[in-house]
């Protein structure tokens, strides 16, 4: 045990070290890009290996707003798969119209972060999904047990259960494996960038190459690197992160306060985490506006424009600008089909209604 912990604590000041290093990169110089194609099937850890009967379970748990406090908010509210995975607002709205302090990431390709959440703060897709439940602010339980309880208070979810996991095995984990495996379907391979990293050429336009050369060239790949545009491939628990702003006296931060939210320095109270966020994906990026941790920027070409500035301290051209808003069109992927599924009743009453 305590070899494991000295690795584990070896490698957190590993990956620390490497965002330092990012950080004096991405002013300096421009960074050679590693092109990568995204996988057409997403990790999973070893106890929850994705099964078709753990989708079935977790796409109607995902989509049943049934478990919040009010009966009114379901995963699919704030990280719509119908549309870019998110909601479009600037912040989230959960129950009674609360709103929180952040945007909601979109649910497309989450499986290939290592992380998840803005800070990090939940290192799997299983740990993310139990999250919401009992955040006043979102879906509102008290306890993750109570919302449960509504699950086994619906009779038809049990051999939906039972056929994924077994008897006896209406869960909280159990559920949250669900969730987190229908959430690993949710992948958008094949976007022009993908097929012209394989090897069609025509696939992109020409503006899309020269956005796609300036990209790398201005220095966008020291974070927004790998598969996922996301940074390099970590091991699940293990976040990748980025101080924003890194260049904080500009015009962008004090117009949008960039700086006010304190990032991952929330959870784990380090003033060397402060701002620090985990480096979100460019996949499906023209789809779920408005953009960054606090939802503040609605335009596509503003938020390039910012990002060269705050993490580069570079000022990009108009045609710049342009050309790589141009590239990151070319990440949009196919959207595999999403049917809504039918949801068990409760026979003879409403479990909403119940006190």
């Amino acid at each position: 045990m305590k070899i494991q912990r000295l690795f584990q604590e070896f490698t957190m000041l590993n990956t620390k070290l490497m965002s330092s290093l990012v950080m004096l990169m991405m002013a300096s110089m421009p960074v050679s890009a590693n092109w990568e194609a995204l996988p057409d099937v997403a990790p999973a850890p070893e106890d929850n290996p994705t099964t078709e009967a753990k989708i079935v379970l977790g796409k109607m748990l995902y989509m049943d707003p049934r478990f919040s406090s009010t009966g009114t908010v379901s995963c699919n509210s704030c990280h719509n798969v119908m549309e870019g995975g998110d909601d479009s607002r600037t912040v989230s709205m959960g129950v009674h119209g609360k709103t929180g302090g952040r945007n909601s990431p979109t649910v497309w390709n989450s499986a290939f972060h290592s992380v998840q959440f803005w800070d990090g703060r939940a290192d799997l897709l299983e740990d993310q999904a139990k999250g919401p439940v009992v955040n006043p602010v979102e879906m509102g339980m008290n306890e993750i047990e109570s919302a449960m309880d509504k699950v086994r208070a619906i009779p038809g979810y049990k051999p939906y259960f039972e056929e994924a996991f077994g008897k006896d095995s209406m869960t909280v984990d159990n559920a949250a494996k669900a969730v987190a495996a229908f959430e690993r379907t949710l992948i958008t391979p094949n976007s022009p960038y993908d097929k012209y990293v394989k090897g069609d050429k025509k696939a992109m336009t020409a503006q899309q190459v020269r956005g796609m050369e300036t990209f790398a060239a201005v220095g966008c790949t020291a974070c927004h690197s790998g598969a996922a545009f996301n940074g390099p491939k970590m091991p699940f628990g293990q976040g990748f992160y980025a101080k924003f702003p890194t260049f904080a006296d500009n015009d962008y931060n004090k117009k949008y306060d960039l700086s006010a939210d304190k990032g991952r320095q929330e959870v784990t109270g380090k003033a060397a985490d402060a701002n620090m966020f985990r480096v979100a994906t460019l996949r499906n990026i023209t789809d779920t506006a408005p953009y960054f941790h606090n939802g503040a920027v609605n335009d596509l070409s503003v938020a390039v424009a910012l990002m060269a500035k705050t993490q580069l301290n570079k000022d990009l051209s108009d045609d710049e600008v342009k050309d790589i808003v141009a590239f990151l069109g070319a990440l949009t992927g196919e959207y595999p089909e999403i049917t809504m599924p039918r949801l068990p009743a409760t026979s003879g009453h409403s479990l909403v209604a119940d006190k």
